[in-house]
């Protein structure tokens, strides 16, 4: 709140996101201090809760546990003592990522659509560039919760290197999909001026029938999970494992 004080900055128009150890930052921000977010977007991350110690973050990653929606939906009401509205949610995760589980996608999933009180079934279910998008809509329409299954990416945030959703250049993490994320989350979340939406709009309804127009807009990207080339740079075991120890308790997922 001090920066929204400092700057002014408009409360309904802040969001996070973050990428694999930041996708988990992301979840402990939105389920610990819902007040200060409309919404995040948590790319291959783990849901709110879902570990208390480095064995089990790690596990976590390899595979969501068997788990109840409900239960998962309570570990977020019982984060803070709001009690709504709550942030809006935009999931995605690869279907090939050998690094944090797509399973973690379908807990996070059934966290939120449980917290928003929605049905199972989505109000739009669609596929864009080959990938497959679900959404969940408010009374007026808007998503509440989007989820995004990245067919045949690994682990990382994808893109759209070229056409009319260009933006960013592929790097570790930073992968080639023929979808950028970044687009999307602006474009749902409304956080571009009306021009450039119809302008991305108009060059989508060119090269792809039926999608959504998509500005760029500037997002807070949290850290990518430590221990993967080329982010950390401390030499020897200890200083890789000295890195995911100070991610993990970072998270909130480890004290």
């Amino acid at each position: 709140m001090a920066m929204v004080d400092i700057h002014r900055a408009d409360p309904t128009r802040i969001f996070v996101t973050g990428l694999s150890a930041g996708g988990a930052m992301t979840s402990v921000m939105l389920a610990s201090y819902p007040e200060l977010f409309a919404g995040g977007a948590i790319i291959a991350g783990l849901p709110y809760g879902s570990a208390s110690t480095i064995p089990q973050a790690l596990e976590a990653m390899r595979g969501a546990a068997a788990f109840s929606a409900e239960d998962m939906g309570d570990r977020v009401r019982h984060a803070s003592d709001h009690d709504g509205p709550w942030p809006r949610i935009s999931i995605w995760h690869g279907s090939a990522d050998a690094t944090v589980s797509s399973t973690n996608a379908d807990a996070i999933l059934a966290q939120w659509l449980t917290v928003h009180g929605l049905e199972p079934a989505p109000d739009a279910s669609e596929q864009i560039a080959g990938h497959r998008r679900r959404a969940w809509n408010d009374a007026a329409g808007h998503p509440l919760v989007e989820d995004y299954r990245i067919a045949n990416m690994g682990h990382g945030t994808p893109l759209a290197t070229t056409g009319p959703e260009a933006c960013g250049m592929e790097m570790p993490h930073m992968l080639e999909a023929g979808i950028s994320s970044t687009r999307r989350m602006a474009s749902s979340w409304g956080l571009l001026d009306a021009g450039t939406e119809r302008k991305f709009a108009q060059s989508l309804g060119k090269a792809q029938k039926g999608a959504a127009g998509l500005p760029v807009s500037r997002i807070s990207r949290l850290e990518e999970w430590p221990g993967e080339p080329p982010r950390p740079k401390a030499s020897g075991k200890a200083g890789v494992e000295k890195v995911i120890h100070d991610a993990l308790r970072a998270a909130g997922l480890m004290r």
